[in-house]
């Protein structure tokens, strides 16, 4: 048997909530996403005044990070490196922009959170800060 572990909807919530805080310290609107290892979304919010394009991209994030287990900014990274589009494998939720972070427990990812409204650099801090809140890292 086969066992994979991922966020709980408790814990989606929570970053979700981490990451809201963030951003209302700064008083910017983003819309936030969270999903499971394979890249399922379990839970999603957009704040009033964030666009619908953050709305997708902050999905595409989370299912980015998620499924490939590192950032989308090194995915961004390497896309641009190799010449690639910002989609590819047959697979247009797969994005390069900053702003999606893989969640690790116990040394396996167990999901993703997706951040858009802001700059990529903004969006990933975002994430990293929800992530140091929920599991302390």
């Amino acid at each position: 048997m086969y066992t994979t572990h991922k966020i709980g909807f408790r814990e989606a919530l929570q970053l979700i909530d981490a990451a809201l805080l963030e951003a209302e310290k700064i008083s910017k609107p983003v819309a936030v996403a969270v999903a499971g290892p394979e890249g399922e979304l379990i839970s999603f919010l957009r704040m009033d005044g964030t666009s619908a394009a953050a709305s997708v991209i902050a999905r595409n994030k989370a299912y980015t990070a998620a499924r490939d287990r590192k950032t989308t900014r090194e995915m961004g990274e390497f896309m641009s490196t190799q010449n690639r589009p910002q989609a590819y494998w047959g697979d247009r939720k797969i994005t390069g922009f900053g702003g999606g972070v893989p969640v690790i427990a116990n040394g396996e990812v167990i999901g993703g959170i997706g951040v858009s409204g802001l700059s990529e650099a903004e969006d990933e801090r975002i994430c990293s800060a929800a992530i140091k809140t929920v599991y302390g890292y």
